[in-house]
């Protein structure tokens, strides 16, 4: 069976294949009440579509798997599974911004040293070692 696709937004069109529930529950060997209950335990939240459908895409999936990596192999109860996707989620938003961040720092260091090269017949102060500051004096 081909996964029905969802258009993306950004800047390229892409086309990303969404899964019904009874192919998830197969592709992961779960019982479709399974995945109902993630949902309804707030650890998963798939599209609709306007039949009230439940539609999951590869993100989807991938964080299933993660629930019963957790749950199966590692013990962990769903409360703490919650907790873990939180904290999860909260990271990648953090290192998000940190990247943001970063790139903005990058692109302001770098306006900012081609200025630097701008001014180099100008008279002004340089740092020199352990002396401090000195006149520079202009290029002639």
């Amino acid at each position: 069976m081909r996964p029905r696709t969802r258009q993306t937004e950004g800047k390229e069109r892409v086309r990303r294949p969404l899964y019904m529930i009874s192919v998830v529950a197969d592709m992961l060997k779960v019982h479709p009440q399974t995945l109902r209950t993630y949902e309804r335990e707030g650890l998963l939240r798939p599209s609709r579509t306007e039949g009230n459908t439940r539609l999951y895409s590869d993100e989807d999936v991938e964080r299933v798997e993660l629930i019963l990596r957790l749950t199966k192999e590692l013990g962990v109860n769903l409360a703490g599974v919650e907790v873990i996707l939180n904290m999860r989620d909260r990271m990648e938003g953090m290192q998000r911004q940190m990247n943001q961040a970063m790139e903005a720092f990058l692109r302001r260091f770098q306006a900012e040293f081609h200025d630097f090269g701008a001014h180099e017949n100008e008279e002004g102060l340089v740092p020199v070692g352990r002396r401090g500051l000195t006149r520079r004096a202009p290029r002639r």
